[in-house]
């Protein structure tokens, strides 16, 4: 567990240097500016650091799962509550079948916060369940994706599938 938290340190320090796609208000709270691609690369970055150093492959973002995950961290914001439900009734492996995956889903990461994706990804890789759905060896794709509303709470959503 040292090691995961040490080698999350080291990735979160190493890209602090990459250019910010975030701007503070003088606030605290941070906004993700521009279209976010940087937000979402330095995600899949970081999580196939972790799998790689871990001895399991590494992922790629695929467009349907990116799909649902821009989808559910909407919704989550629209009934303003994290949870794994749309609020059509619909599950994760739902949202990733209306989004045109049909590979086999694996799992689903949220979180409501105002802290940066990697942030998040480090509170999820101390969760047993997030974790486990992070680091699935069956995994070869990942969807992300966030939803910021104007009060700079952002919703953040990850899928897993084979």
């Amino acid at each position: 567990m040292l090691r995961l938290v040490l080698l999350v340190g080291m990735l979160m320090g190493a890209l602090a240097a990459c250019t910010p796609s975030y701007e503070n208000n003088g606030s605290g709270v941070y906004r993700i500016r521009g279209d976010g691609s940087k937000v979402q690369f330095r995600m899949l970055d970081s999580v196939n650091s972790l799998r790689s150093a871990a001895g399991l492959p590494t992922v790629q973002l695929n467009s349907q799962l990116n799909a649902a995950a821009a989808t559910h961290a909407r919704d989550m914001s629209v009934q303003n509550r994290p949870w794994h439900f749309g609020s059509d009734g619909s599950s994760p492996l739902d949202r990733a079948q209306r989004a045109g995956y049909f590979g086999q889903f694996l799992g689903e990461a949220i979180s409501e916060s105002y802290e940066t994706e990697l942030e998040t990804l480090s509170a999820w890789m101390e969760q047993p369940g997030t974790r486990s759905v992070i680091m699935d060896p069956q995994a070869r794709n990942m969807g992300f994706s966030w939803f910021q509303e104007s009060s700079g709470k952002i919703w953040w959503t990850l899928e897993m599938g084979s």
